[in-house]
């Protein structure tokens, strides 16, 4: 644990950090989750995952830091249940950046807020450049914070001092960045934004759920025949078996190109898959029979992959000129009255409105196409109100003038 003063200030370095411990037995998290009751207002949660080293998204540090109470740095592996933290937390706020990243691995340990400040969402909102943590506290607080362990593996085990100082820092100084964010927002006019905003993510799953999730594969859309999409879908099938089974994140064993390459060669043998140069990574090699297996299962699949799978999903927009001109000329004024609206409030268009909801309304508009079916049906697909409010009748009154034809666009009132 560890204390640092409450109220950073501005413009100012950030002093040298006290040595951090781990919290690693039942008795040493216990007595934790007393002093974080102890403290006063919003708890401040950060967690650490081993992305790119580990197949699983779980928690290996989870971060708390709270006024009065100081910092506590928690091995999840070794504690296992959250429960008694959570009871203590549940009903105050707590802030999270970019909580859509570790809401998840939270979650699976039993820690779930009620109530959510996310101050990368809020710097979004309030028009900010850039929205990485380092960038934020340095634009807002005027401290410099160093990022350089925010890719390490943090299954690591003893961890380092350096990487425990620098989680230690990233829930710090999230009371005071809630605070400037809060003053940011409240001056904009933008605090009832934010706050649906904050909702709406502690209401989504943000566990991935993707059909056929081989499809993602890096370059697979440039193989052709239905052999080559299964020996693919086998590989990866394969290699996602694999990377669970060892729990090692499937791209370090072989790249996406490693599958994709062999699944256009299609070797004949097992000898020409182990010659493939351009069959690559630490597993190509030493699992060949593995990888072998899994063509030759491709090749004898009697339920090959469809070269274009069907879905409710929009064609892409390069193609709608051809396939639906009137919805495409209903995207392109959409999409230039969102992207004023965008600049006028301050706000990403993505935040705005993501570009996926704009084109599923401009593909299949309403009908009859009115403001208030306009709303509705941006509230159907998942638009937040104010989202709603700030672009159904731009959206709206950009649609009837993609429908006019020049003559009518330019015929005066009556």
């Amino acid at each position: 644990m560890s204390s640092p003063d409450e109220g950073t200030v501005a413009g100012a370095q950030q002093a040298p950090h006290a040595s951090v411990d781990v919290i690693e037995t039942r008795e040493a998290y216990l007595a934790a989750v007393d002093a974080i009751a102890a403290g006063h207002g919003p708890v401040a949660v950060d967690a650490e995952r081993a992305s790119g080293f580990r197949y699983s998204q779980r928690a290996y540090l989870i971060q708390i830091y709270r006024r009065g109470s100081g910092t506590f740095l928690f091995d999840p592996p070794a504690i296992g249940d959250f429960a008694e933290l959570q009871a203590v937390i549940k009903d105050e706020e707590w802030i999270l950046h970019a909580a859509s990243q570790d809401l998840t691995c939270l979650r699976e340990v039993g820690l779930d807020p009620a109530r959510l400040f996310d101050t990368e969402l809020g710097a979004r909102l309030a028009g900010l450049p850039r929205v990485g943590l380092g960038t934020v506290v340095e634009e807002l607080l005027g401290i410099h914070l160093a990022k350089e362990h925010s890719a390490a593996d943090w299954s690591t085990r003893p961890l380092p001092q350096s990487w425990l100082v620098y989680a230690a820092l990233d829930v710090e100084l999230l009371p005071d960045l809630r605070d400037a964010m809060g003053e940011l927002l409240d001056a904009a006019g933008k605090t009832e934004i934010a706050q649906e905003e904050f909702d709406s993510v502690l209401g989504r799953d943000f566990r991935p759920v993707r059909e056929q999730p081989w499809r993602r594969l890096s370059g697979v859309h440039s193989l052709r025949g239905a052999k080559s999409l299964a020996v693919a879908r086998e590989l990866w099938q394969t290699r996602d078996d694999y990377a669970r089974e060892i729990d090692t994140a499937p791209g370090r064993l072989m790249p996406d190109s490693s599958l994709v390459n062999a699944a256009r060669a299609l070797p004949a043998t097992k000898r020409d898959l182990a010659a493939m140069k351009d069959f690559t990574g630490r597993a190509s090699r030493s699992q060949i029979d593995r990888w072998w297996d899994a063509i030759q299962a491709g090749l004898a699949s009697t339920d090959p992959p469809v070269l274009r799978p069907s879905g409710e999903t929009v064609p892409p927009p390069r193609a709608w000129p051809d396939k639906n001109p009137e919805a495409d000329r209903r995207l392109k004024a959409a999409r230039s009255a969102v992207t004023d609206i965008s600049t006028e409030l301050s706000i990403p268009i993505e935040n705005l409105l993501t570009p996926e909801l704009l084109r599923r309304v401009a593909w299949s508009p309403p009908d009859p196409l009115e403001p208030d079916s306009i709303e509705a049906a941006l509230r159907e697909m998942g638009a937040r109100e104010w989202q709603i409010d700030a672009t159904a009748q731009a959206i709206h009154q950009a649609f009837v003038e993609a429908s006019q034809t020049p003559d009518e666009a330019s015929e005066p009132e009556s």
